[in-house]
């Protein structure tokens, strides 16, 4: 996966230190190649069409033997079930809101995986985004709940939304930092020993 070449990374790192520098608070930058495998949907769609592809053949001049129509289902049964693990197909197949449920709870999984939620002032900021699922989600602890106004989040997802869509994945990725660290620093500037809790980098999964 490579959304984000080396000097991006050591772009967006530096981002995150300049933000947490004004700050007690930290930000995590998680970005998943998927949050699921979804292998259920693209295998029941398989064995649906592989059920009716009988169907098909009644329009030819001949008949096959039951046997023969067997061996067709199974055949184009197990090319579908190939052909629909490839990602690029197998997303299609995926309802919507699946996809929408996976990546949050792989959102809120990582939370707890990179120790946000063990923060001394409970000041953690997850920024998290699931490729496949093209899904971006800002996850903060109850520390910063309590102070940042609501909608807060919402409009810096959609400014990075708006970025990545335009190509501009590491700018979108900085972009979203420094507005996460302005929150912050507004809510939660640094104090005399502010020590880095959480690292700096991006996390790929």
């Amino acid at each position: 996966m490579h959304f984000l070449n080396e000097t991006d990374k050591e772009q967006l790192r530096a981002a995150i230190r300049a933000a947490e520098a004004r700050t007690h608070g930290e930000i995590v930058t998680v970005i998943a190649r998927t949050s699921g495998d979804y292998f259920y949907y693209p295998t029941l769609w398989a064995a649906l069409i592989a059920m009716v592809s009988p169907t098909l053949l009644l329009g030819l001049p001949f008949e096959l033997a039951a046997l023969g129509i067997v061996e067709m289902q199974l055949a184009i049964f197990v090319i579908l079930v190939l052909l629909l693990r490839l990602p690029v197909l197998k997303m299609l197949f995926v309802p919507k809101a699946v996809q929408r449920l996976h990546a949050s709870r792989r959102a809120r999984e990582q939370f707890f995986v990179n120790n946000l939620h063990a923060t001394r002032e409970r000041s953690g900021v997850l920024l998290f985004v699931s490729v496949a699922e093209r899904y971006v989600e800002l996850l903060a602890d109850a520390g910063i709940h309590a102070k940042v106004p609501p909608g807060t989040w919402d409009t810096i997802v959609s400014e990075f939304t708006t970025q990545v869509h335009a190509g501009n994945v590491g700018a979108g990725f900085i972009k979203a930092v420094n507005s996460i660290g302005g929150q912050l620093h507004t809510y939660f500037p640094a104090e005399a020993g502010n020590p880095n809790e959480l690292p700096d980098r991006l996390t790929e999964i």
